[in-house]
């Protein structure tokens, strides 16, 4: 989500702005190969967001899965002691 709200910041970042006083003018070019690299850099850095927000949920659920593990081994010992 944060990378949809970057893209138009990589957009103006490709803008190059050049003044000329001796003219007294400013010209604006846009240039696509910085633009592309920036999208190409966002949408690297948005995959490796998404592969650690994965690898969290993974040990979390391992974390869980071990517990609920843990609870009916403990729930079943105590059955059989009664």
């Amino acid at each position: 989500m944060r990378v949809v709200i970057a893209l138009p910041l990589l957009a103006l970042a490709a803008c190059q702005v050049t003044k000329d006083d001796a003219n007294d003018s400013v010209s604006v070019e846009y240039n696509q190969d910085v633009a592309e690299n920036g999208v190409a850099a966002a949408t690297n850095e948005a995959g490796n967001i998404a592969e650690d927000i994965v690898n969290d949920v993974q040990q979390s659920a391992d974390k869980v899965g071990n517990k609920v593990d843990e609870v009916q081994a403990d729930s079943k010992d105590t059955n059989r002691a009664n």
